[in-house]
């Protein structure tokens, strides 16, 4: 299993959006977007709610980008 260094910027700066419940558009490998609130962070998988409550695991290496919704 991979090691979670929650040291890295990145790792902080996601869980920053969590804390906030700040919402995200994801945008995956598949030119999908997702949008909705991360729930939790995994070395492997991020949890993300949309706006109806549903759960979607999103595996970490089908990532393009994440932003914040101005």
């Amino acid at each position: 299993m991979a090691e979670f260094d929650s040291g890295l910027p990145s790792i902080r700066h996601l869980q920053s959006w969590i804390q906030d419940q700040r919402q995200v558009e994801l945008k995956l490998l598949t030119n999908d977007r997702l949008i909705g609130t991360l729930v939790w962070q995994d070395p492997h998988c991020l949890c993300l709610r949309d706006g109806q409550g549903e759960q979607t695991l999103i595996w970490r290496q089908t990532l393009a980008y994440i932003k914040p919704q101005s």
